[in-house]
């Protein structure tokens, strides 16, 4: 799938959430057999937040990964900029009982309205693909994370395997558009997802790209026969080193 520039890209997947929004969590279930939400508390153990820690979840649409971050961390953020999605997710987080510790900001992940140094943890679920440069959106949570703070992304990704990606392949270009077409009457969006995920870096890369941003010590862990990668990471803890003033001649 081509996209003219970023911006282009941006209005297609603004555009796409906003359709499939009332069926996108029946989707993720479906299509992962249900698998979805163990994926989702496997990321909030190795993310491992507290009662006293600021956590961002960027892109966290309809909010699921957010209801899982409030029931263990003191604050969650989460951010998407789809309207629709963070609706829907404001309604569980109300019908979850969390809603106090749940705070949706509608924005770009691209362009994070928040200080440096702002979160004690940050997550990205399903999400840091769709960003239109990941290079950005990584520098930008990394500016946003304390010192020390830790990243955990869960993204689809393609096995290792020449194997297993060659069996994978027809389901994600066939299966997937046909089943998620039918669930949401929204073919199109999962044609996306399907090119999304071949177009996207494999977690070695994404390791790569993570440490390139800054990031110390990225290890990743393969689910669902390698078709999903959960990486985690962090920010150096180090204070950064203060250039010495010069002797005066």
């Amino acid at each position: 799938m081509q996209f003219r520039d970023h911006h282009d890209k941006t209005r297609y997947v603004n555009r796409m959430f906003g359709r499939i929004a009332s069926r996108y969590d029946w989707g993720n279930r479906v299509l992962s057999l249900g698998r979805d939400q163990s994926w989702r508390r496997r990321a909030v153990d190795m993310l491992d937040p507290t009662p006293d820690h600021w956590v961002l979840d960027v892109g966290a649409g309809t909010g699921d990964l957010s209801l899982y971050l409030a029931r263990r961390a003191g604050a969650v953020v989460a951010l998407d900029f789809s309207q629709r999605m963070m609706g829907i997710g404001a309604d569980k987080a109300a019908k979850s009982g969390v809603q106090d510790r749940v705070c949706f900001v509608a924005a770009d992940a691209l362009r994070l309205p928040f200080a440096d140094d702002s979160f004690d943890g940050t997550a990205v679920a399903f999400t840091i693909r769709n960003f239109v440069s990941l290079d950005d959106g990584l520098a930008e949570i990394h500016r946003v994370l304390r010192p020390g703070g830790r990243l955990v992304c869960l993204e689809f990704t393609r096995p290792p395997s020449s194997l297993l990606n060659w069996l994978y392949q027809p389901y994600l270009k066939y299966l997937v558009p046909l089943i998620g077409g039918r669930i949401s009457g929204d073919r199109d969006a999962y044609r996306y997802l399907a090119a999304s995920i071949n177009a996207f870096p494999v977690a070695e890369e994404l390791a790569g790209a993570m440490r390139d941003a800054g990031f110390m010590k990225v290890e990743w862990r393969y689910l669902n026969m390698a078709t999903v990668a959960i990486h985690v990471t962090h920010k150096d803890a180090s204070p950064v080193p203060q250039p010495q003033a010069g002797t005066p001649s």
